[in-house]
């Protein structure tokens, strides 16, 4: 059998089968190649937000509003004040693969707009119901409605100038990816995170998102600060600085500019550096790791910041199609910008006010209080460590037999903390204390959606909290399973590690969460000194019967030995 291509670009069979209804490869029709070809670009609600942002933000919104009913699938809808479109162009807009943003024979790369691909309202109009209110501003508004069934009806509408796109049952004809899906607030959580990541990357748009009827973010349109303070709060947008930077880069001029939140304010992961290149919210991590270079020592070990950078290039020197999202781009000279971002960072970092605020005072009298039972077995060289005294206010200098050991107090306790932890959570809930008076936490609007979408496991962590309105939540109890309190940080850390169980494995996410919460309240420079005898051979004690006693969890060395004989040799000693 051979294959030729007809006029209309199929391909049509020569010769024959004498058994063609017994053949098992068969070619799809076109509405089902459509239909698959829509799965593939929208994979989930965020999906749909994502690709109708992108279009008002081309058609110059300066305001747009975002509402989500429940996890998207019922209900999105999408309102900007852009320039709208006559009643041809929105006949065509929902066809597959007409856009005013490409040329008939155009290459997508140097394409200045954010959406280009042309098939985003055909695409989702394939997996729900659509409907495209808009106008133009000179003529009558024009409503046009693509039905389940793709019948497409085209009415008059009133409406001001902009566009309003509102989709109804996502995936109703899809179970299978209907199924797929996370629990309603999960992906609610993922339009939340998304809606905020384009308002930081377009701080001169106003942007606001609806859930259920209620306002969970809402930024100005005013500038970077205002953006950040609508995001996050008060607190987070008044520590802060902005930048501009222009860098030659040859050929090409590349500008970069963002806001940097002082390293006081900090958080357990890379998710709160936003990235943003020619406007597009984006995943880069040469970049993120460039901007947390950029910040150097002054962020503990550990600590991530939060910092919003937008990079704007040439169109040219970018490819838009590394990603099926479009969340993550090429750039030439990726390396060079990198570069670039950093020294901006640090630059504007440089002579900042970053004091800290006092930290909250813990409670070092029950630090070493006991908790449980011992199920590890005891290390020999710790169960015959005496205490002989303390240096730097950190080390604990002990004699065990022949070995002089010194002990990181503070990595020591993480361990003996760690592995506590770790038994409460598998066994039974973890101890807690209730805060009396409740502490008010101001949230971004993706973390008040990701306390929602976990809540559950936050509370199996000894975290309980309660709406106190809008994105403020009152947090009721905490977590105390090792004698001393966790803090609001603690919390803070929790919810970023339990947010990455999206996108990381679950195992090492929750991993990273205990050790986080294991160091919180783990002794630090500055306790040593004050405690008694007693109180130091109680860590070793509980030192010795941790599984792993001789690593913190995040993998530094708790006990350092020096045998006597190391000393005689460096004493020039004769045994």
């Amino acid at each position: 059998m051979t294959m030729r291509e007809d006029p209309t670009g199929s391909e049509e069979r020569t010769g024959s089968f004498d058994d063609d209804v017994d053949a098992t490869i068969r070619r799809l029709d076109r509405e089902t190649v459509d239909r698959i070809a829509a799965g593939e670009v929208i994979t989930r609600p965020a999906r749909v937000v994502g690709e109708l942002l992108d279009n008002a933000l081309d058609a110059g919104a300066t305001s747009i509003e975002v509402g989500v009913d429940g996890d998207g699938t019922d209900r999105i809808r999408v309102a900007d004040d852009g320039c709208g479109m006559g009643r041809a162009d929105a006949r065509l807009a929902v066809e597959r693969h007409a856009t005013s943003k490409l040329a008939p024979d155009g290459d997508p790369v140097g394409v200045e707009t954010l959406g280009f691909r042309g098939e985003a309202l055909a695409a989702i109009a394939e997996a729900g119901t659509l409907e495209l209110c808009t106008a133009d501003g000179d003529t009558i508004g024009t409503r046009v409605t693509v039905a389940a069934d793709g019948e497409v009806s085209t009415a008059d509408a009133g409406r001001g100038r902009g566009t309003t796109v509102t989709v109804t049952d996502l995936f109703a004809s899809r179970p299978a990816r209907l199924a797929s899906l996370s629990a309603p607030r999960v992906e609610f959580a993922h339009i939340s995170r998304l809606v905020a990541d384009y308002a930081l990357a377009n701080p001169h748009v106003a942007f606001r998102l609806v859930h259920d009827g209620s306002r969970t973010l809402s930024t100005s349109g005013t500038g970077r600060t205002d953006a950040l303070f609508g995001v996050y709060d008060r607190e987070t947008a008044s520590q802060s600085t902005t930048f501009d930077a222009t860098v030659d880069i040859d050929p090409v001029t590349v500008d970069l500019s963002g806001v940097l939140v002082y390293p006081s304010i900090s958080r357990s992961t890379r998710d709160h550096i936003r990235l943003a290149v020619n406007g597009r919210p984006v995943r880069a991590p040469d970049l993120a790791a460039a901007v947390r270079a950029g910040y150097g020592r002054l962020l503990p070990d550990g600590r991530q910041p939060i910092a919003v950078v937008s990079v704007d290039i040439p169109p040219d020197r970018i490819d838009p199609n590394v990603h099926p999202a479009k969340r993550e781009v090429g750039l030439r000279d990726g390396d060079r910008i990198a570069e670039a971002v950093e020294r901006a960072v640090a630059d504007a970092l440089t002579g900042a006010d970053l004091r800290r605020k006092a930290e909250t005072a813990t409670d070092l009298d029950t630090a070493l209080s006991p908790v449980g039972e011992a199920d590890g077995s005891a290390s020999s060289v710790l169960a015959e460590a005496t205490p002989i005294g303390t240096f730097r206010d950190l080390y604990v200098l002990c004699e065990a037999d022949d070995d002089l050991l010194v002990i990181d107090t503070h990595a020591a306790h993480e361990r003996v903390n760690y592995e506590r932890l770790q038994r409460a959570f598998a066994d039974e809930p973890v101890p807690t204390v209730p805060l009396d008076p409740p502490a008010t936490l101001s949230l971004s609007a993706d973390e008040a959606a990701a306390v929602a979408a976990f809540e559950s496991a936050l509370s199996t962590l000894g975290f309980e909290t309660e709406p106190f309105g809008g994105s403020t939540r009152r947090l009721r109890t905490v977590p105390a399973p090792f004698g001393r309190v966790a803090d609001e940080a603690a919390f803070r850390d929790a919810l970023d590690a339990l947010t990455a169980t999206e996108t990381h494995a679950p195992r090492d996410a929750r991993e990273t969460l205990l050790a986080d919460l294991a160091c919180h309240p783990s002794l630090k420079r500055g306790d040593v000194d004050g405690l008694e005898t007693d109180d130091l051979h109680a860590l070793l004690d509980r030192l010795g019967e941790c599984e792993r006693p001789f690593a913190c969890p995040h993998g530094r060395p708790t006990v350092l030995s020096v045998p006597e004989s190391s000393l005689a040799t460096g004493f020039d000693r004769r045994r």
